[in-house]
């Protein structure tokens, strides 16, 4: 993947659409629908494919394509499945960042979540202090992280009613759009 393959402007159209959903979809009913995860997970891989072997590339290159979007939905799933498993995101927000793992691919799918994260970083201490929530969210986010570190004897419960829910699809078609305007 060292020289740059047509058509990319093209992946990053469908991604910011998916993202734009997304962010859509959660802002509005708090929620990603699994029909746009699971498929623009699945049309990640197709699309490299199909835009390699449009550019008369050998279908060796396209199938490895095909490979390197596979392995960004993976890459990009590592650190959201951990959070996910502490309760610290939802499952729509996996599947996402999975599915624009799939599409951008490992290295552009890193730089669109952590721009993604750095947003959320950046918003929700606003939201949650207007709210009233800064200081107990930072409590229990806290002991999320702790939690990863601690063998499951030392762990500490957060109760569910104690935790403060931010809409990350927003954040996330923010990380989505920047990386592609920085690529473009």
């Amino acid at each position: 993947m060292g020289e740059q393959l047509p058509h990319q402007h093209v992946v990053f159209v469908v991604a910011i659409a998916v993202a734009a959903i997304a962010a859509w979809s959660d802002w509005r009913r708090g929620e990603i629908p699994n029909w746009l995860t699971y498929g623009a997970l699945a049309l990640g891989p197709i699309l490299h494919v199909s835009r390699t072997l449009a550019a008369h590339h050998p279908m060796e290159t396209a199938l490895t394509e095909g490979g390197f979007s596979l392995g960004g939905a993976v890459v990009c799933a590592v650190v959201p499945a951990m959070l996910y498993r502490q309760g610290a995101i939802g499952g729509g927000d996996l599947k996402l960042l999975a599915a624009i793992g799939a599409l951008l691919q490992t290295m552009l799918g890193v730089e669109a979540e952590m721009y993604g994260f750095f947003a959320a970083a950046l918003i929700a201490p606003a939201i949650l202090a207007y709210q009233g929530k800064l200081i107990s969210t930072l409590k229990n986010a806290l002991t999320i992280l702790a939690n990863l570190f601690l063998p499951k004897a030392k762990q500490r419960r957060v109760e569910e009613t104690a935790l403060s829910w931010f809409r990350l699809g927003p954040a996330l078609f923010f990380g989505v759009l920047l990386t592609a305007y920085l690529h473009w």
